[in-house]
């Protein structure tokens, strides 16, 4: 059914039209229980809540949390609209100490998410999620304080962002930044993954939405494996994403 559904969508063309199916992915274990991740079309992500004594269980269970919230946000109260917008920044200043004037300031928090939800006017929170997750993890990985450092605007930030999309070598560019802290605090790596696989068992177990999570861990999995695989990894390439990089476009 979750694939019927997708597949549907994209002969509309409703919806990522550029991406591809239904991904599913088993965690090995000899084994129960079992756990199983279902990818969608645009990069959401979600995992079986149950505990689940079979693959093809965990597959379905994960399978059937996917089909909830891919028919959840077809509901037009999941579309971004001015009336979804005003609610949204409403309830963010409301959890923070910012104030509505900020929404109206791009150099504030809540300014820049509210500059966020505009540029994404008429897009389902499925389709908003991926940008979403990229600035999550800028946010993790420490980027965008050092972007704020050399005086890059948010807006400038997520404009450029916008046109990027979470793949390999963005992985691989966090990979090799965490590297580089991992030689400067020896151990963090293993410290971070642990809280990033307890983090992302809560999340599964919560039936959330999963990719935030996920992509921690598979960035710091890498990382590790670089240095286990290569100790000279964290020397200076042309494939590592520096400062000057970053702020290429400014």
């Amino acid at each position: 059914m979750l694939q019927e559904f997708w597949e549907s969508k994209q002969q509309q063309r409703a919806a990522f039209p550029s991406e591809g199916v239904v991904v599913y992915e088993s965690l090995p274990s000899p084994g129960p229980p079992f756990v199983s991740y279902v990818t969608l079309p645009g990069g959401s992500c979600f995992g079986n809540f149950q505990c689940c004594l079979s693959r093809a269980e965990a597959r379905r269970d994960a399978a059937k949390v996917a089909l909830i919230n891919s028919l959840f946000n077809e509901l037009p109260s999941r579309r971004i609209t001015k009336e979804f917008i005003m609610e949204s920044v409403q309830e963010a200043v409301a959890s923070t100490s910012g104030t509505l004037d900020d929404a109206d300031d791009p150099s504030t928090s809540i300014g820049a998410y509210h500059y966020m939800l505009e540029s994404n006017m008429g897009k389902t929170m499925l389709e908003f999620q991926e940008l979403m997750t990229i600035f999550q993890l800028l946010h993790w990985n420490g980027s965008l304080k050092a972007l704020r450092e050399t005086k890059c605007s948010r807006q400038e930030v997520i404009s450029y962002y916008s046109q990027y999309s979470l793949d390999e070598k963005m992985r691989s560019h966090m990979a090799l930044d965490w590297i580089m802290k991992e030689r400067e605090s020896p151990g963090i790596l293993s410290q971070e993954l642990r809280m990033a696989l307890r983090e992302l068992e809560e999340a599964r177990k919560a039936g959330q939405e999963l990719r935030f999570y996920k992509e921690k861990k598979e960035i710091l999995s890498l990382a590790l494996t670089q240095i286990y695989s290569d100790p000279d990894t964290s020397s200076p390439s042309d494939d590592q994403l520096s400062l000057t990089a970053l702020c290429s476009y400014h």
